[in-house]
C-alpha cells in the first residue's frame, strides 16, 4: 500500500491540511482495497492550526518511509526548523516523492529541492516565493507543476487537483475519476489558476507625465485607440511614449491598453449577460477572433469559461 505522510507544521492551513488526508483516505482500487495509508506527521508533540490544536500521531521519523510527503500551507510562512529541511531532504534523496499545497511551497522551497525547477504556489504569494527564491521559476498561472519526483500546487482548491493528479499516476485515470466523483470534483479543470488573478495596472506616481495620459486611455479604452493617436494626445514621439510607459509603468502603451480592455471584459462576463462577441465590441476590440484570443493570454482560459465560473445573473448582482 502507498503511504503518505501529510507533514503538519505550527500555523498549517487547516483546509490544506484535510484535503490529501481525506482525498487519500477515500480512494480506494477496484478490488474496494483502500489504495493509500495516510499518516499525519509533525515536528513538535502539538501543532497549532488557527482553530485548533493538533496533536499528530507521527514524528518525523514516519517522513522515511512514505512514499509521499505532501506539504499544507502555512499561514505566515516562517522560518522552517532546521530537522524538518533536514528530513525532507534525506527522504528526497532517498526517492520520496514530495508534493506541495498552496504556501507549502514556501517550507518546499527552504530546502532548496526546487531550486532550478518550475514551482506554483497561490497567486498572491507567488511574486513573494520568486523574490525569496530566484533559484525556482515561479509560474503563478497554473493550478500544480509536476516535475517529477517534485510536485508544487496553488491555493485551496488547486490541492485537490494535485492530489486527483497524484492518484492518477499512482493507480490510473479509473481509480482518479472514482475519487474526482467522490470529491464532487471534475478529473481536469479547464484552464488555470490565472482566471483568478486580479490584474490590477502598474501604478504610475502622481503628477507624472503619464497620469492624464493613463487617465484619458482608460476613459477612451473602447474607442479604436492607436500608439500614433495616445502619442498625439500626450504630446510625444512614439519613441519617447513607449520610453516613458517603459520607466514608469513597466510595459507598453499598447499592453496597458490591452489589459485594460481585458479587465473591462472580466467585469462585463461577470456582471452581464451580453453576447460574447457584443462584449469584445464594447470594450474596443475590433475583432471578436481578436478578443478571444487575447482574453486567453491574459486571463489564461475562454471568456465562456471565465463566464461559466464567475458570471452571477443580473439582479444578482453585487452592490
Amino acid at each position: 500500500m502507498h503511504t503518505v505522510a501529510v507533514l503538519a507544521l505550527d500555523k498549517v492551513v487547516p483546509f490544506d491540511l484535510s484535503t490529501p488526508i481525506e482525498v487519500f483516505n477515500r480512494t480506494r482500487l477496484p478490488d474496494g482495497r483502500a489504495a493509500y495509508r495516510v499518516r499525519v506527521c509533525g515536528a513538535t508533540p502539538t501543532v497549532d492550526a488557527g482553530a485548533f490544536t493538533l496533536r499528530p500521531p507521527c514524528g518525523l521519523g514516519a517522513l522515511a518511509s512514505a512514499d509521499t510527503i505532501i506539504l499544507p500551507g502555512c499561514a505566515h510562512p516562517a522560518e522552517v526548523p532546521a530537522k524538518v529541511l533536514e528530513a525532507l531532504r534525506q527522504a528526497a534523496a532517498n526517492g520520496t516523492r514530495i508534493a506541495s499545497i498552496c504556501s507549502g511551497a514556501f517550507i518546499f522551497a527552504a530546502t532548496g529541492l526546487l531550486d532550478g525547477h518550475r514551482a506554483t504556489t497561490h497567486w498572491l504569494a507567488a511574486p513573494e516565493l520568486a523574490a525569496r527564491h530566484p533559484e525556482i521559476k515561479v509560474d503563478p498561472d497554473v493550478l500544480y507543476v509536476d516535475n517529477g519526483q517534485f510536485l508544487t500546487s496553488a491555493g485551496a482548491a488547486a490541492g485537490l487537483d494535485l492530489c486527483l493528479h497524484l492518484i492518477r499516476r499512482d493507480y490510473g485515470s479509473a481509480v482518479a475519476a472514482d475519487a474526482a466523483r467522490l470529491s464532487v470534483m471534475p478529473l481536469e479543470r479547464e484552464g488555470g489558476q490565472a482566471q483568478f488573478i486580479v490584474h490590477d495596472q502598474p501604478l504610475t506616481p502622481r503628477g507624472s507625465v503619464l497620469e492624464p495620459v493613463l487617465r484619458w486611455m482608460e476613459d477612451n479604452s473602447a474607442e479604436d485607440l492607436t500608439l500614433e493617436g495616445i502619442a498625439a494626445y500626450a504630446g510625444m514621439s512614439t519613441r519617447t511614449l513607449n520610453r516613458r510607459f517603459r520607466e514608469q509603468t513597466g510595459t507598453t502603451p499598447l499592453q496597458w491598453l490591452h489589459r485594460t480592455r481585458i479587465r473591462r471584459a472580466q467585469h462585463l462576463l461577470e456582471a452581464t449577460d451580453h453576447p460574447v462577441d457584443r462584449i469584445a465590441a464594447q470594450v474596443g476590440f475590433g475583432s471578436p477572433t481578436a478578443f478571444r484570443d487575447r482574453f486567453k493570454r491574459v486571463a489564461g482560459t475562454s471568456p465562456n469559461a471565465y463566464r461559466a465560473a464567475f458570471h452571477a445573473p443580473e439582479g444578482e448582482q453585487k452592490t
